[in-house]
């Protein structure tokens, strides 16, 4: 056994995860150059290695769950190009205006066709609410119920949805609730797709980044959107909606939080799933919103996260034989890997 292959097995042995063993969370490896990688590399590495074949698991949500759980993240994250890349998210406005709209270029623009097998009948790409709920789509239909419930709409209110993704919630509350919603995403596919499921209905959607935003409204609402905003723009962000909203009106926030103090970002996700995004600390998030809010109520069920985003994965693979053809393996791999090891680090509560 080489050094390094020796060296990172001591470093997995606390989470009980073993190099080509019999367990489903055990990492099966196809190239010994990979612990040079993840050496050099490592979370970026560990992401770009699996998608060239250079490694398997038969269960990596679990695999990761137990990285997590045993604090491997940082012994992996440890090495000088990860400093640097967390020192220039500090120092430089990684989200600004020039930079808004690419994370709808590189992830929500990759293709309808994905999104739409992949996500419940209402194309939810956020947390659903699994409380009550026994499969995907009552789960995300309880989540939008429960948004309208937290907000108190009334009939006839106009209601702003901030990164309102192909406007799942956009139609619900229109529909449901009699009120007038307008619609932002930076994503073109998105905003074309949403457009068309919202037709006939008193809704807007608009291709436009938060900043470039007028009118006055009686709700606010943003769903999986603030993940994208970085912590140099929070005040421009709360400042904004607060100059939007009604006197008497509501804001609500649905966000992923970082699960230890201070914010919670990655390279392979950055690089490959959504560039630029940034995951706030709920002490700092608190404080941000605290300058220009009242918190009324503050909801933690990112556990369920673990759910919905099994759920996903079980989805993308049933229909997978329809899409290969045109993504290609290389990108299944990339799309396996982010829903797996996303799941597995809400499972361990990270």
């Amino acid at each position: 056994m080489s050094s390094m292959r020796q060296r990172f097995q001591e470093i997995l042995a606390p989470a009980e995860i073993a190099l080509d063993g019999a367990n489903r969370w055990d990492v099966q490896v196809h190239n010994e150059e990979l612990f040079l990688r993840l050496a050099k590399d490592g979370t970026l590495g560990l992401g770009e290695a699996y998608m060239d074949g250079w490694w398997d698991c038969d269960a990596i949500d679990e695999m990761i769950t137990r990285a997590f759980r045993a604090g491997l993240e940082d012994k992996i994250r440890n090495n000088w190009r990860f400093l640097v890349y967390l020192i220039g998210s500090r120092l430089f406005n990684r989200q600004s205006r020039a930079r808004a709209f690419q994370v709808g270029e590189q992830h929500y623009d990759i293709g309808n066709d994905v999104f739409e097998r992949m996500l419940d009948p209402h194309m939810n790409y956020s947390c659903a609410y699994w409380a009550n709920a026994e499969s995907l789509e009552q789960a995300q239909i309880a989540k939008m119920q429960m948004i309208c419930e937290k907000l108190q709409l009334e009939a006839g209110m106009r209601v702003l949805d901030i990164g309102c993704g192909w406007g799942g919630l956009s139609r619900w509350m229109a529909e449901h609730h009699q009120v007038s919603v307008t619609g932002v995403t930076v994503s073109k596919e998105q905003a074309k797709l949403a457009t068309e499921r919202c037709q006939g209905l008193p809704v807007e959607i608009m291709l436009k980044d938060y900043r470039a935003l007028t009118g006055r409204f009686d709700r606010i609402v943003s769903v999986g959107m603030f993940e994208h905003v970085g912590p140099k723009n929070y005040q421009t962000y709360f400042e904004k909606t607060a100059s939007l909203l009604d006197a008497h009106g509501l804001f609500l926030l649905h966000t992923i939080g970082a699960g230890r103090d201070g914010y919670a970002t990655d390279r392979w996700i950055e690089k490959y799933i959504f560039p630029n995004g940034v995951l706030p600390p709920a002490p700092d998030l608190a404080r941000h919103v605290s300058d220009f809010y009242t918190i009324e109520d503050w909801h933690n069920f990112g556990a369920d996260y673990d759910h919905t985003l099994m759920a996903w994965y079980e989805r993308f693979n049933q229909a997978w034989p329809r899409l290969r053809q045109k993504y290609g393996e290389r990108f299944k791999r990339m799309f396996d890997y982010y829903l797996l090891v996303c799941a597995g680090s809400f499972r361990a509560h990270r």
